[in-house]
């Protein structure tokens, strides 16, 4: 009985051993060279990919271009030309589809994203379709109608027309392409401070300002108003463009040294002025 017992202990023994050998031999799950190799090459793409930054879309640069155009009817080709960005053309889209008029110029400034530069550039090429304006213009006689329009929305001139710079006002400038309220307003202020135009390239001199709109003016008999550089204090000196603090010093110590100048020429003596200086301010001055 015992001698049978330990024939069992020892069978069943030997079969736990076969068992253990087989899974050993055949359990494990091996991993081909080329497969590892794959797994390799995709875990490296998918690190890749995850740290590369995301690109929702891509667009190509297109040169900005400026023509006529109404924000109530332009459609997203002639917004991308006019050098606006797909997500805010999406946004005009969105704002007339959910009934959104711009009855006027200054509605499209509000535009999210659009710059003061950008708007000031796009300004005087925008134009409100009567048919978007209130019901209420209607009311009154036809040339009363047509007399405010034309104020509000002035026609521009020709490539063979011109303004005089000096005498314009701002009605007249605004009817200069490429210039609105704003560059109307800055070009009367701008003179008033140099006391009048002699150069058209002097425009230049405000920031920003469309070099292509200076073709339309003119210079016609300058008579620019001088300033007696013997009489004014430095503080007086100071208010015009082409004077600078140091060299209103400079004129004021000279006087105080060698009395009134007589000639442009005198100023020439100081560091502070050089040739360009000097012949930019020689219209303005008098002695």
């Amino acid at each position: 009985m015992i001698r049978n017992d330990r024939k069992i202990a020892i069978a069943l023994l030997l079969l736990a051993v076969a068992f253990a050998a087989f899974f050993w031999k055949f359990g494990d799950y091996k991993v081909e060279p080329q497969q590892m190799a794959s797994d390799s090459i995709f875990s490296h793409q998918k690190s890749a990919r995850s740290k590369r930054p995301t690109q929702y879309y891509a667009t190509e640069s297109q040169k900005v271009e400026r023509f006529p155009f109404d924000p109530n009817t332009a459609d997203s080709t002639q917004l991308l030309r006019l050098g606006l960005q797909p997500w805010q053309v999406r946004n005009i889209y969105k704002y007339r589809a959910n009934g959104g008029i711009y009855r006027q110029k200054e509605d499209f400034a509000r535009l999210y994203g659009l710059t003061v530069k950008q708007y000031r550039e796009l300004e005087p090429y925008i134009r409100i379709s009567s048919d978007y304006l209130p019901a209420s213009t209607l009311v009154g006689r036809k040339r009363e109608t047509v007399e405010r329009d034309t104020l509000r929305y002035p026609v521009k001139i020709q490539e063979n027309e011109h303004v005089v710079l000096n005498t314009a006002d701002t009605t007249q400038l605004k009817k200069v392409p490429g210039i609105g309220s704003y560059y109307a307003s800055e070009i009367i202020r701008h003179g008033q401070r140099l006391g009048g135009f002699v150069n058209v390239d002097q425009l230049d001199e405000i920031e920003n300002f469309p070099k292509d709109a200076k073709q339309y003016f003119v210079i016609a008999n300058a008579h620019p108003k001088r300033m007696n550089i013997n009489r004014l204090t430095l503080q007086q000196l100071r208010r015009h463009p082409y004077i600078n603090f140091y060299q209103a010093k400079a004129i004021t110590d000279y006087r105080r040294l060698h009395g009134d100048i007589k000639s442009i020429d005198e100023l020439r003596l100081s560091k502070d002025f050089t040739d360009e200086a000097i012949h930019r301010l020689e219209p303005y001055i008098e002695y």
